[in-house]
């Protein structure tokens, strides 16, 4: 069966080069491999933030010391509006390919940082430097990744299937979640807490190392986008110098809009996918098993879900979408803190983690496409990757550390709730304000 591709030149480009299904798969593999590297490190730091915590952080308090481990998680944050600005400038003058390969190698060499890192123990204050500057390449390298690579997918992806194609991103994060968390899993189930805190806590960071030469050559031998092998010179005249200016002089709007979409579905996505795990531990009193568990469960419910909704969104509408399942876990959220907080039992957690997880997942599948077509081809790189960065960075990666010191200050366990809902409220207004262009052609 013929399907039709974007052009944004005419209408006579060269039809997409990715016919096959194993082609097509093997683009999205392409492009969300770095994605998944980035979350399922995230994932594992996540779940080890306590022991990372004893190790690298030598404060008597428990609490001081997952404070600054979640700190240190959320420190990569800083550096990634940096990162998405530089890489997606790169990506829009010199190719998604180009960005793509970067932002690879960049995240590999923190996660080997990370893995090979030594303790406090070890070399005092240089310990936890390291770890910084770790999760700042990272950052860095993040910011970038997914406007190189969710816009590649959607300026390859046929015209009817551009939500689909880029809910593979986010299908990626879930993926890596779940990987993350069975490893986690396997960890805490065949090593003691010595074991654990010697060596053990190193081998998940050292596998998503490995992983990594396998993305590379997908990556390196990809084809660019479909309209390169005939438009390339007229791209290039068109692409301005400098991307950033013309994304905030003549696109503000759309800036704002994606920032408000970005901050509703990363704050639920870092609370229910990370923090629940860690709340279920520090504040319900659960045991460590049932804390990586439930990140197993969302994860893999991320990954199914996920491409569902961006399949969804072709064909009701991606704003439809986008609005109603924000709105669904904006009512249920707080709820299912009470809950918890009445029932603290494994079932209980479970269940919880299961129901936000669906309603989460359905939201971001439409997503990456929104994100996309917001801004026009020559700038697509550059502006969803300054939007996603800076919503990610402010209210995703510093969302545990937020709600963990409210918790700690305010003394109210529904914190996490509330600030799910107040992020939320911020994403319905910008969906409210954004065009429906999922049957629009791409320009």
């Amino acid at each position: 069966m013929n399907t039709p591709t974007l052009a944004s030149a005419s209408t006579s480009t060269t039809s997409a080069p990715h016919t096959t299904k194993a082609a097509r798969a093997r683009l999205v593999a392409a492009a969300a491999v770095g994605n998944a590297l980035e979350f399922y490190d995230f994932t594992v730091y996540a779940f080890f933030a306590l022991v990372i915590g004893k190790l690298f952080f030598p404060v008597n308090d428990p609490l001081g010391q997952l404070l600054l481990a979640v700190a240190s998680f959320g420190v990569g944050f800083f550096t990634r509006p940096i990162g998405g600005l530089l890489i997606g400038m790169y990506a829009d003058r010199a190719g998604r390919k180009k960005a793509m390969l970067l932002t690879l190698g960049l995240m590999a060499l923190g996660t080997a940082m990370i893995a090979v890192a030594p303790t406090y123990a070890q070399a005092g204050i240089a310990a936890p430097v390291i770890l910084v500057i770790a999760r700042l390449i990272q950052g860095f390298s993040a910011g970038g990744e997914v406007g190189a690579s969710t816009t590649l997918l959607l300026e390859q992806a046929p015209a009817n299937r551009r939500g689909f194609y880029a809910s593979w991103q986010f299908a990626s994060q879930g993926l890596s979640a779940l990987a993350g968390a069975l490893t986690g899993v396997a960890l805490t189930a065949s090593l003691t807490t010595a074991q654990l805190e010697g060596w053990g806590w190193r081998v998940p960071f050292i596998i998503g190392t490995a992983i990594v030469p396998v993305g590379w050559w997908l990556r390196r031998t990809m084809e660019e986008a479909p309209r390169e092998s005939v438009a390339t010179a007229h791209t290039a005249s068109k692409a301005p110098k400098i991307p950033l200016v013309t994304v905030l002089r003549e696109h503000g709007r759309a800036v704002l809009n994606g920032l408000g979409l970005t901050i509703g579905g990363t704050s639920a996505h870092f609370i229910i996918v990370f923090y629940l795990s860690i709340y279920g531990v520090k504040t319900l009193g659960l045991p460590n098993w049932t804390a990586m568990l439930s990140g197993c469960v969302s994860g893999a419910i991320l990954f199914i879900v996920a491409p569902v909704g961006g399949y969804l969104s072709d064909r009701i509408g991606r704003n439809k979408l986008a609005q109603t399942t924000r709105i669904l876990l904006m009512l249920a959220i707080y709820p299912a803190f009470v809950l918890l907080n009445k029932s603290p039992t494994t079932g209980t957690l479970l269940a919880v983690v299961t129901a936000l997880s669906i309603v989460h997942s359905l939201n971001v599948g439409p997503t990456g496409a929104m994100l996309g077509e917001l801004f026009p081809r020559q700038v697509r790189a550059t502006g969803a990757a300054i939007v996603y960065s800076l919503g990610v960075a402010i209210f995703g990666g510093f969302a545990q550390f937020f709600v963990t010191l409210l918790i700690d200050v305010t003394k109210n366990v529904m914190a996490p709730a509330w600030y799910v809902i107040g992020c939320g409220t911020l994403s319905v207004i910008a969906v409210a304000c954004m065009r429906e262009r999922s049957r629009e052609t791409l320009d």
